[in-house]
């Protein structure tokens, strides 16, 4: 499995499709389903914080995972808010440790952080 992390708008999702070959028909946006590359994970999570990791070993069958990051910026006011935030932080590391490879992009461009 391959994370992609970045800040909204930085071009993760065109990252993956130019380097890897895939197409939109191949990416879901939030959503667990069949196709090889989950798009929006920091979404999927938000929908129930306190099971996000029981997401982790779907997210580990698929080819490529897209999440925004959340650890940095202005901390919500929201309660909901800062724990889907956390959740998906958390969720990250466990991906990131299990990755074959993580890949962080900024600006469109892709950055190594391991593999």
């Amino acid at each position: 499995m391959i994370l992609v992390i970045g800040g909204l708008a930085a071009g993760k999702r065109e990252y993956v499709k130019k380097c890897y070959g895939y197409t939109d028909a191949d990416i879901s946006d939030a959503e667990l389903d069949d196709k090889p590359v989950i798009y929006n994970l920091q979404n999927l999570v938000e929908v129930s914080p306190h099971t996000s990791m029981e997401l982790l070993p779907a997210l580990l069958e698929k080819e490529v995972v897209i999440c925004n990051e959340v650890g940095c910026g202005i901390v919500p006011i929201e309660a909901a808010t800062r724990e889907a935030r956390e959740a998906t932080g958390r969720l990250c590391i466990e991906l990131a440790a299990k990755a074959e490879k993580v890949v962080r992009v900024c600006c469109g461009i892709p950055v190594i952080i391991k593999g």
